[in-house]
């Protein structure tokens, strides 16, 4: 594998966080907890690759100027901007939400679950589609 395969790794682990957080919830809604746990920490460790990736290939290849004009470009900018401001946010909420998960402080997990999914998703679907106009179009 080389240095220009990992934008595409990192959109495939990025999808599936995504996916795992998604399995995740309904798995807990539907009060699977073991199921549950393993999705979530399958879900931790696939995000944990990704940065480890991402980190990797900015390194050795620096940054990729997006190409696009006009009102394209404009929504790349948004999206970007808002995923990164929230990627960097969310660490500490996962974190924090594992952290409670562990100590098996249900009622405290559960509250704090609620901001940290739907931004997590968020991150991981923005992630996906930053790749996909950097990329792809």
């Amino acid at each position: 594998m080389s240095t220009s395969d990992l934008p595409l790794l990192n959109a495939f682990l990025n999808s599936t966080s995504a996916l795992l957080l998604v399995i995740g919830w309904f798995l807990i809604r539907n009060r699977k907890i073991i199921a549950h746990r393993i999705c979530m920490v399958s879900a931790f460790l696939t995000s944990t690759l990704f940065l480890a990736s991402y980190l990797y290939y900015h390194y050795h290849h620096g940054s990729t100027r997006f190409q696009g004009t006009g009102a394209l470009r404009t929504l790349y900018f948004t999206i970007l901007g808002t995923h990164t401001v929230l990627a960097v946010v969310i660490l500490p909420l996962i974190l924090l939400t594992f952290a409670r998960a562990l100590r098996e402080d249900h009622a405290g997990h559960r509250r704090i679950a609620r901001w940290t999914l739907p931004l997590w998703l968020y991150v991981s679907v923005t992630g996906v589609l930053v790749y996909l106009m950097l990329y792809q179009l």
